[in-house]
């Protein structure tokens, strides 16, 4: 007897990078361990209230969390870091933007 897939459902915006990072994460883990999933993607509107021409995403995150412009930045630093090694490039700048998706 085959044990069927595991369904999984994902909300997620589609420009949230932890987003990406979970699912990267989630395949990894099912390749580990053999256990077949089956994923459902379902959308989720991270910004609802982002003006359409978007805000700096450093300043955003100020914003959003309250945290400092060095919390901001090792925030940053930590999901390069995590994304690397999930074959995922995160490139920021000082200009990088967030939109409503």
């Amino acid at each position: 007897m085959t044990t069927p897939p595991l369904r999984v459902d994902i909300i997620s915006d589609v420009v949230c990078p932890w987003c990406i990072v979970g699912y990267r994460q989630l395949m990894k883990a099912s390749e580990a361990t053999g256990v077949e999933i089956d994923v459902y993607w379902h959308p989720f509107e991270l910004n609802a209230d982002m003006v359409p021409e978007g805000e700096n995403l450093r300043d955003h995150i100020m914003r959003k969390y309250g945290s400092t412009e060095e919390q901001s930045q090792s925030a940053r630093d930590h999901l390069t870091e995590i994304g690397a090694d999930l074959g995922i490039e995160f490139s920021w700048s000082n200009d990088s933007r967030i939109y409503n998706t």
